[in-house]
């Protein structure tokens, strides 16, 4: 992963009924390097993620994930890299409530094909919940849930995390502990990471801090 950029953006354009979100929007991130990216609400940020994940479709650009040229494959594949390389971190957890946590975190590994549960109690424990595998998230507080969604976005070594809003529903201490939590992890591991915030205080913790706007992507501030 080291040799490959995680994500490189060339030339990205959308538009939506009756306007474009952007065009000619360019992004590179280096592994273990970690971007916010602010803007405006209906400014295209969530669109951007979905883009970048292989679930929408561009109008224009390429979009390369570690190494692979989205526009190259078909629905199959992109399900495969997207399942391989990306990590996700919700602001709304996406937690399945039957499930209890060790198995909620191996779910990427099961995708995959592997059974996971040794890797999703050693990441477990790194995010600080370490014995807690066998707990249902309903015991779980709000930050304890996040946690569990970084432990699962990161277990299977993706090359690329894209977190929205991810502190949106945690109070200012725990956001700043998640967030730390997160950015952290994507250092260590050396996976590159996208965090889309409103918050100033979660983007001043990031690496680079870019505006999404019309002209694409510029330098914040």
């Amino acid at each position: 992963m080291a040799d490959v950029s995680p994500l490189l953006v060339t030339g990205l354009a959308k538009a939506v009924p009756g306007r474009s979100l952007f065009a000619r929007l360019d992004l590179a991130l280096a592994p273990g390097e970690v971007v916010a990216i602010m803007g405006e609400s209906g400014v295209g940020k969530s669109t951007l993620l979905n883009l970048i994940a292989g679930l929408d479709t561009a109008d224009a650009g390429s979009i390369v994930i570690a190494g692979e040229d989205l526009a190259r494959l078909d629905d199959d594949a992109r399900t495969r890299l997207r399942r391989r390389a990306i990590g996700f971190v919700f602001q709304a957890f996406h937690i399945l409530p039957h499930l209890d946590l060790a198995h909620n975190v191996a779910l990427p590994l099961a995708l995959l094909g592997a059974d996971g549960l040794g890797e999703a109690e050693a990441m477990l424990a790194r995010v600080g919940l370490g014995g807690r595998g066998k707990a249902l998230p309903a015991v779980l507080s709000g930050g304890e849930l996040q946690r569990v969604a970084i432990a699962r976005a990161l277990v299977h070594r993706p090359a690329l995390i894209l977190a929205d809003e991810p502190t949106g529903n945690l109070d200012p201490e725990t956001a700043d502990r998640i967030l730390a939590l997160l950015i952290g992890a994507a250092h260590d591991s050396g996976a590159a990471a996208i965090i889309v915030t409103h918050s100033d205080r979660a983007a001043a913790a990031c690496d680079r801090v870019l505006r999404l706007g019309a002209g694409g992507l510029q330098p914040h501030g």
